[in-house]
């Protein structure tokens, strides 16, 4: 698995910016959150070439765009096709960038609260943007995300059998799965399967009140609750599960950190970064002896000794920053 820094948790600074810090971090890449000042469907093909070569400058992947168009669920038919429209111009700027996933939201409301033409709505879209991503060879990410259509494993697949494209995917979200209190632990890596294209993580939990920085209110299907965002292994969003099933079922795509706790936002992905690291030596063990158990060579030679880690280089840290709720 790769790690990669999600540019939302920077957006104090320049896209410029952000990418040297998610360099200098030692991240594997970078998904970029399609808002000015990062990247949007309208920013110039002269400009998104730089952030290219910035990328390639630094030794970053950009292995997905956050983008925030869609919303088709809930919207009428003018704003379906502006939305569209706005997917085809992130689309083109994919392509400059050689990125292979884009993300979409396909709306709301809760999917506990929805219809079934709420499902046949962003169902059409989706199937549209799918045709069109599948011309340039590029994947679409619906992420499982609180207030929407696809808040669980089960109403995930239920929009993907409708969308009926092999092109589009899922993002395992366990922070947004908490909020929704579904389950995000191994089912819920099973059951999305070979449909699991992607994964973000970030850490939340319950409060009694809504008000101070870094908290937020949400409609749940048990009413409007509290919560506040929280820095890896400082909520209740126990990823330990999570991993061990990723490194189970053989997972091999990224990993972003989608860091909105109230702290600095250097030092949060600092901490983030390894609370994943740790995660990830703990959990890989365990799925490399299962794969050697099966596949153990009847040759006694020695095995090569594996490379050494490098530290990664440190950033300085940078002014608090909160994002409001849905802003992932």
């Amino acid at each position: 698995m790769k790690i990669a820094a999600f540019s939302g948790a920077l957006m104090e600074y320049s896209i410029q910016e952000a990418m040297k810090i998610t360099a200098n971090l030692g991240f594997d890449g970078i998904e970029i959150a399609c808002r000015e000042p990062h990247l949007s469907p309208q920013t110039s093909l002269p400009r998104v070439k730089e952030i290219r070569r910035l990328a390639d400058e630094h030794v970053l992947d950009i292995p997905a765009l956050g983008g925030y168009m869609g919303r088709f669920s809930e919207s009428g038919d003018s704003e379906c096709a502006a939305a569209y429209d706005e997917f085809l111009g992130l689309l083109e700027r994919a392509d400059y960038l050689e990125t292979d996933m884009i993300r979409i939201f396909p709306g709301g409301p809760n999917a506990f609260l929805a219809a079934n033409y709420h499902y046949e709505k962003a169902a059409h879209w989706l199937k549209k943007c799918a045709a069109e991503a599948r011309r340039h060879e590029k994947k679409i990410l619906l992420e499982i995300h609180n207030v929407s259509l696809i808040e669980t494993v089960e109403s995930s697949m239920r929009l993907l059998e409708m969308i009926g494209e092999d092109n589009v995917g899922l993002i395992h979200d366990a922070g947004n799965m908490y909020i929704s209190d579904t389950d995000f632990g191994r089912a819920s890596v099973t059951g999305l399967g070979s449909r699991l294209l992607h994964v973000h993580v970030k850490d939340e939990k319950r409060i009694s009140e809504a008000g101070g920085p870094g908290t937020f209110r949400n409609v749940t299907r048990h009413g409007e609750e509290h919560f506040l965002q929280c820095r890896l292994g400082e909520g209740e969003v126990d990823h330990r599960e999570l991993f061990e099933a990723l490194a189970e079922t053989g997972y091999g795509g990224w990993v972003t950190l989608e860091c909105f706790a109230p702290y600095p936002p250097v030092e949060q992905l600092a901490h983030d970064r390894d609370t994943v690291r740790q995660l990830l030596r703990e959990t890989a063990p365990a799925s490399a002896l299962a794969i050697a158990s099966t596949t153990a060579p009847t040759s006694t030679a020695p095995a090569s000794p594996t490379a050494s880690t490098t530290a990664p280089k440190s950033a300085s840290p940078s002014s608090s920053s909160v994002s409001a709720p849905g802003g992932n």
